[in-house]
């Protein structure tokens, strides 16, 4: 990818916008003579994309052939479908269900000290953005965050997409006098990654 692309799709996912990659000129790599060749680019590019803007996994990738007209559809197709995930809006009680089971199947580093997420909400869509209200005396890892952050994408169908994830703590109130004091602090996390398979189109395929 040239400096310019790479500069675009960087800024495409640090303004939380949802990135549909096209790769033009697959005319060039016909026939058998150009199998392995083909094979190789095809494979090279979601791995450079994943290098260039690792906060966003399964980038859907189009590969088409502008000279020979194929692709097009496919590449509408994709916008479409990454629109359609960065409106999404799921309900609370659908995501606190799914809570409890991931919370079952993960090993919080923090659980000793009695950290815990108590539940979560969507509080805005375009992108996806949730708080987690933690339950303990410490924040959630970054890789507490990473997993949930994969989880949703994975079992909610969003990948490609950037999704934030906020994290509320609120501490125990404890009786120092007759008074009870509370505090509550906020704080921003960052999306994670993960090595799900991405979504890739050939002009064979349309």
């Amino acid at each position: 990818m040239q400096h310019s692309e790479v500069s675009l799709a960087r800024w495409v996912s640090e303004e939380g916008r949802g990135l549909v990659v096209v790769v033009n000129k697959m005319d060039l790599l016909k026939g058998k003579e150009n199998a392995k060749l083909r094979a190789q680019v095809m494979k090279a590019v979601p791995e450079e994309i994943q290098t260039v803007v690792p906060q966003v996994t399964g980038i859907p990738i189009v590969f088409i052939s502008a000279l020979e007209g194929k692709g097009r559809a496919a590449v509408m197709k994709k916008i479409i479908e990454s629109y359609d995930k960065w409106c999404s809006k799921i309900p609370t009680a659908r995501l606190n269900r799914w809570l409890r089971k991931v919370m079952a199947r993960h090993s919080w580093k923090d659980q000793g000290q009695g950290t815990r997420v108590k539940y979560m909400t969507q509080v805005k869509s375009r992108p996806p953005t949730f708080v987690a209200f933690v339950k303990g005396s410490v924040e959630l890892s970054e890789t507490d965050l990473r997993f949930l952050t994969n989880g949703l994408k994975e079992d909610f169908n969003l990948g490609g997409i950037p999704l934030r994830i906020f994290q509320r703590t609120t501490q125990r109130e404890r009786k120092a006098s007759p008074k009870v004091s509370s505090s509550q602090n906020f704080s921003k996390s960052s999306s994670g990654v993960r090595s799900d398979k991405r979504d890739t189109v050939t002009p064979a395929e349309i």
